[in-house]
């Protein structure tokens, strides 16, 4: 087929065969792997690389707002806060990842020294990809965590509840003696007051003591016996009582103290469900069941390799034309950066020169000056010195040179 143009045909080209408008391309991709867009759009074979590279840094956004998300919620319970946090965290992960990967160069860089370099960023990604790994471990096994965190809830109750009935054993015990002290001094002080009792009851009807009926005399003294002992002893027998009356308070009271405890800690175990006892009951069933910990590794080394991705697919891909140019870009600027510098430095000694110039100029001008009035003074001196019309006429030459020598004399310092 042909097209006509200007009335002559002619065969289709290969533009006939492309689109009239051309598809925006988007490059949010390319900028979230780093690269420098404006560059890497000259070059359409790095265009699918890279879009790779920022999709997998775009996922560790996605994962690391995931899991503080998670983390988050899981102490704090508030989606406001969760929220906030989820997407702060994943920002600073993305920018983080998204800064370890367009540091790394391959153009004019060796392998050996690559790898080195490397290694530290290797280590960041590790340390990130644990970070956010264990949440959503949580978050995967949170069935299992669940009935394993109520079973070490009902260890803690059990271990709680026979703590506090050994705490109630001790203290019931150390009660329960105090009690039984004070009761055999209340026994004892009831004994002999009965004892007494009995005494003076016998010795009236004759069926004890003297064995004769109608001695008052004798029933008397024994009846004040009997009186001033329950007088003497009414204050203390008093304060037994209300001793073991406050004893059995204690009993009691700790009995049903011991119930109220229980259903205290019960109750903050239930509300206090928080991220390190979920971190347990994982950790716990880790350890417990082979299959747990393979999974939770599996998992772990999966996001892992998402974190470290980027980083390892920049190391082992092939020197491209982006690379190349965006090496050339980065040694164009620095050179022309150096340049600048050493245009600077020029200038500035240039400058230096021209100031040093001048004032060398400006001194020997002075020097030829001050040399010039100096001759014409020394020569006038001279010459009233010859006339005789000098202060010191008489005095020889010698001091008449000395004394124009120190008139005449100047310091280096102060010329220019």
């Amino acid at each position: 087929m042909s097209t006509t143009q200007n009335g002559h045909q002619s065969v289709y080209g290969y533009d006939d065969f492309q689109k009239k408008t051309d598809k925006p391309e988007s490059n949010f991709l390319w900028w979230c792997s780093g690269a420098y867009t404006d560059l890497l759009r000259k070059y359409p074979s790095e265009h699918t690389k890279y879009a790779g590279i920022g999709g997998v840094i775009l996922a560790t956004f996605v994962l690391a707002a995931i899991s503080s998300g998670y983390a988050v919620y899981s102490v704090f319970g508030n989606w406001y806060w969760t929220v906030a946090f989820a997407i702060i965290w994943g920002l600073i992960i993305f920018n983080f990842d998204r800064f370890l990967v367009s540091t790394m160069r391959k153009y004019g860089v060796s392998a050996r020294k690559q790898l080195l370099l490397a290694v530290p960023r290797f280590a960041l990604a590790l340390l990130i990809g644990i970070t956010i790994a264990r949440p959503l471990e949580l978050k995967i096994f949170e069935k299992e965590i669940d009935v394993k965190v109520a079973q070490n809830r009902h260890d803690k109750i059990l271990l709680n509840d026979s703590l506090l009935q050994k705490e109630l054993q001790t203290a019931q015990t150390e009660a329960q003696q105090e009690r039984s002290r004070l009761m055999a001094r209340k026994g004892m002080l009831e004994d002999t007051l009965h004892t007494l009792q009995q005494a003076y009851i016998q010795e009236a009807d004759g069926t004890g003591g003297s064995g004769k009926r109608g001695i008052d005399k004798l029933t008397k003294l024994k009846m004040e016996a009997y009186n001033n002992a329950s007088k003497q002893f009414a204050p203390e027998l008093k304060q037994l009582d209300s001793s073991i009356h406050y004893q059995d308070s204690i009993i009691n009271s700790q009995l049903a103290g011991l119930d109220v405890k229980k259903k205290n800690y019960e109750a903050e175990l239930q509300t206090k469900v928080g991220f390190l006892e979920r971190n347990k009951a994982l950790a716990d069933l880790s350890r417990e069941e082979s299959s747990v910990w393979w999974s939770s590794l599996c998992i772990s080394l999966l996001i892992i390799l998402i974190e470290i991705g980027p980083i390892l697919s920049k190391l082992i891909m092939n020197v491209g034309p982006y690379d190349i140019a965006l090496s050339q870009m980065e040694l164009i600027q620095m050179a022309r950066s150096e340049n600048e510098m050493r245009r600077d430095k020029e200038l500035l000694h240039e400058k230096m020169q021209l100031i040093f110039r001048h004032k060398k100029d400006i001194t020997e001008d002075t020097l030829n000056k001050a040399k010039a009035l100096q001759q014409k003074y020394i020569q006038s001196d001279l010459d009233k010195w010859e006339k005789g019309d000098s202060p010191n006429k008489h005095a020889p030459l010698n001091n008449a040179m000395k004394d124009i020598k120190s008139k005449y004399d100047f310091e280096e310092e102060s010329v220019i």
